[in-house]
């Protein structure tokens, strides 16, 4: 991971404050992030909740008409929600403008006849549930990046590494970048580190993590982080606009996801969802425009990753005894 150093950015109130005599303590430099994106660039941009070609479209429609960069837009229903017709058209759509599609692999626990993930204790919550569980996971794998799919969402430990191993001895292309959902994401720098180490190339940390949660975190690895400046209530409904320069300075190379409060749940997605799914899609990209308002009006816009731009950089892996 390239080493950068981050571009000073004016806080938020910090000259009314001062004038008020209620200035904040100083930075420290010791809190930045070192790790950067190759290529150059601290951060990227990620449209969660994309769920169809028709969604996509009026994401691409609305990015366009308020000028949002998007470099990753992703799915939450499944590979297997979707026809080889739907993947292929989002497929080209996206190409055709350089951005990352990333669709979700398999079947989870909370969608299975198991009954310990509806306990209020969550059981195993959205992971695999045994062998079958984790062969269709697989097998939408496969299935994806036969028809130009390139990134592979994944809520499951065993997953990931099965998936890592698949790309490692060309079941699935090389190049296949492998992400790690919010619904199981890390809490703590020993375990971010084990699913860089599994094959993730990055990895979606829960919203409701410190700044100097963040901080510990880039000490120990330097893969990308995915991180809603606003949760689905489901995650926590979680605003964070104002502290979005300060999770870069933290979080770099850090994915910022325009996720949305307030909204219905539209997994798994179906035409009966059609009308919500289509105004969220939109409203989304709306909140990716203030986010990036706002970093403009701070001064911490200038450190974007180029767009196009998608690969992890080097990262640290177990060994896969291939």
């Amino acid at each position: 991971m390239t080493d950068a150093s981050p571009t000073a950015a004016r806080r938020p109130g910090e000259q009314a404050l001062a004038a008020l005599g209620l200035d904040a303590p100083a930075l420290s430099p010791a809190d930045a992030s070192p790790h950067a994106f190759p290529g150059g660039g601290r951060w990227r941009t990620e449209v969660p909740s994309c769920e169809g070609p028709e969604a996509l479209a009026v994401v691409l429609k609305e990015a366009s008409r308020l000028d949002v960069p998007i470099h990753r837009i992703s799915q939450g229903s499944g590979v297997w929600m979707l026809t080889d017709a739907e993947i292929t058209e989002m497929v080209e759509a996206t190409a055709a403008r350089d951005i990352e599609l990333c669709l979700f692999t398999g079947p989870r626990g909370t969608w299975d006849i198991g009954g310990s993930v509806r306990t209020d204790s969550r059981g195993g919550g959205l992971r695999a549930r045994g062998h079958d569980a984790v062969a269709g996971c697989l097998e939408d794998a496969v299935r994806a990046t036969e028809l130009g799919v390139k990134c592979l969402l994944v809520a499951d430990e065993g997953v990931l590494w099965t998936l890592h191993r698949a790309r490692t001895q060309g079941i699935i292309p090389a190049d296949t970048t492998l992400k790690v959902s919010a619904l199981i994401g890390p809490v703590n720098p020993a375990s971010f580190a084990v699913y860089e180490r599994l094959g993730a190339d990055s990895v979606n940390v829960p919203s409701d993590l410190t700044l100097d949660h963040l901080t510990e975190i880039r000490r120990v690895s330097g893969a990308p982080m995915d991180m809603y400046i606003e949760a689905p209530d489901d995650l926590g409904g979680y605003v964070r606009m104002y502290e979005v320069a300060e999770l870069i300075r933290r979080g770099a190379p850090i994915y910022l996801k325009f996720g949305l409060s307030k909204a219905p749940g539209i997994y798994p997605y179906g035409h009966q969802l059609r009308e919500v799914t289509l105004a969220t899609a939109k409203e989304r990209v709306r909140r990716g425009r203030l986010a990036l308002d706002l970093l403009a009006r701070h001064g911490a816009d200038t450190d974007m990753a180029p767009p196009g731009s998608r690969m992890p950089g080097s990262l640290r892996r177990f060994d896969t005894g291939a």
